[in-house]
């Protein structure tokens, strides 16, 4: 019961901005999350550029409006 009112304290700042704006860090671990199973998913890319393309087309939400 110590440490509790000295983290709370230590992350203030913290738990202000998240009563204020409703934001935590969820969305970037989900992004994390996405690349590392990119990452293992291949197994490694022939160079950095085809992984960095495969990050932007997984989370880019990128729209391809191909005709039907």
């Amino acid at each position: 019961m110590i440490e509790t009112p000295k983290t709370m304290k230590r992350h203030m700042d913290d738990i202000v901005h998240y009563f204020e704006n409703g934001a935590t860090n969820v969305f970037l671990e989900a992004i994390n999350g996405t690349i590392q199973s990119l990452k293992l998913s291949a197994r490694g890319y022939r160079n950095p550029d085809n992984f960095i393309a495969m990050i932007y087309l997984m989370c880019g939400k990128l729209e391809c409006n191909l005709p039907s």
